[in-house]
């Protein structure tokens, strides 16, 4: 099964100029070099498949990323694409490369690989934009993450519940009663969730599929909005989702028992708007619609129930029947229990 999330975090930094890559976990099967190689922004979707084992349509020439196991592949991929911020303040220990030419750039390339190779093994999708209310979800994720916050509506009710960031975070300058600080919140809170979640569905990590995770979160780009980079506010937020991002790592690498790639993807400004077809959540009303562009199923009638019924016991008592006659028929006795062998005989003996 394969679990699919890409996560984009919006954020600005003050003094460390340059948009980067940055490395927080990855196996020892999977080598990525000590230097300062640059990567173009476009390349990263060809980068996250080769760590994954899958082939690329062009050689990537960066030599950041060294040649991994042939027989062995990680069972996990995170990318977490950090927009508005040049760099985050990261250990000093993990891998770090300057990134170039920052387009806009999806996973969809490798999730469609992952789907494709591993069909059998029930790929799981997972892709949701909490600030753009948008969500799409295949396969085994509609059952892992079917508990999941995805709207806005539905994260601000998890935060007023026991054993939300609200309580658990030292907030300081944040604030419960700003819309900025409760967006903010609001996409930590599912990145605490989303571990949770795989924490309690760990036998995710014993399917021969890889899972790719893929997120988008916009909360502190608001909080710039509102503050600036040189408010308290902006250093508190930084702070608690830089903690957060190592926590996230740290629990998708306990899960999958260190075979696990997680990336973080910093961009101040993208070079292109990203503009991409996506389903929302908001878009569920469309299934009995006929005219609708995804292809939904129609929804159920009201009858369905009956139906299904009428035609299952029918079946049922049909199958009974065919079972029970073909066996009292291969266990007959043709002189005994067939009249008409009877009556013949009994012909036979008059003349």
């Amino acid at each position: 099964m394969m679990i699919i999330i890409h996560c984009s975090l919006f954020y600005f930094s003050s003094g460390v100029l340059g948009d980067s890559l940055t490395v927080l976990r990855s196996p020892q099967y999977v080598t990525f070099r000590d230097g300062q190689w640059p990567i173009s922004g476009e390349k990263i979707p060809d980068l996250v498949a080769l760590t994954m084992g899958f082939s690329i349509h062009e050689d990537l020439d960066w030599p950041g990323l060294a040649a991994g196991w042939l027989f062995q592949r990680p069972r996990a991929n995170a990318l977490i694409v950090v927009r508005g911020l040049d760099s985050l303040d990261f250990p000093k220990n993990i891998s770090c490369y300057p990134l170039e030419n920052p387009v806009p750039f999806t996973l969809d390339s490798v999730a469609n690989t992952v789907h494709t190779l591993f069909a059998d093994s029930t790929p799981v999708v997972l892709q949701l934009a909490p600030s753009e209310e948008r969500l799409y979800m295949m396969g085994m994720a509609n059952t892992v993450f079917e508990d999941l916050p995805v709207t806005l509506q539905q994260i601000r009710g998890r935060l007023s519940q026991d054993g939300s960031v609200l309580t658990s975070l030292p907030l300081v300058s944040l604030s419960r009663n700003n819309e900025a600080d409760l967006l903010f919140l609001s996409e930590v809170q599912v990145l605490y969730d989303i571990s949770a979640l795989l924490q309690k569905h760990k036998h995710l990590a014993k399917d021969p599929a890889p899972d790719l995770y893929s997120l988008e979160l916009a909360g502190l780009e608001e909080i710039v909005r509102r503050y600036g980079t040189d408010s308290p506010q902006f250093t508190d937020a930084t702070r608690i989702l830089t903690s957060a991002l190592q926590k996230f790592a740290d629990d998708v690498a306990n899960v999958y028992a260190n075979n696990a790639v997680v990336e973080v993807v910093t961009v101040k400004t993208f070079e292109a708007p990203l503009t991409r077809k996506s389903r929302s959540i908001l878009e569920s009303k469309q299934i009995s619609n006929p005219g609708s562009p995804y292809n939904l199923a129609y929804k159920y009638d009201y009858d369905y129930a009956v139906v299904f019924n009428i035609v299952l016991w029918l079946m049922i008592v049909l199958a009974l029947s065919v079972i029970v006659i073909s066996y009292n028929l291969w266990n007959m006795d043709p002189g005994y229990d067939s009249i008409i062998y009877r009556m013949t005989n009994q012909k036979i003996r008059m003349d």
